[in-house]
């Protein structure tokens, strides 16, 4: 098994730190692994734009499915 990302240990310190459930964290960890997937690139590599164009990539996709 590999070593945690310190990215990800930061991400589940601040989850844990505000109370976020377990579910809740497991959640968003989930997304943040989508969203790193979609762009075959590290979360800490990514910004803003990345950010942006996940977001219209994500309702263009829901907006298929209607």
């Amino acid at each position: 098994m590999s070593e945690m990302s310190p990215l990800r240990r930061r991400m589940i310190n601040d989850m844990t730190i505000r109370n976020l459930s377990p579910a809740t964290q497991r959640s968003y960890l989930h997304a943040m692994s989508k969203f790193s997937r979609y762009f075959g690139r590290s979360p800490d590599r990514l910004g803003l734009d990345d950010v942006r164009a996940f977001q219209v990539h994500l309702v263009f996709r829901q907006n298929l499915k209607r």
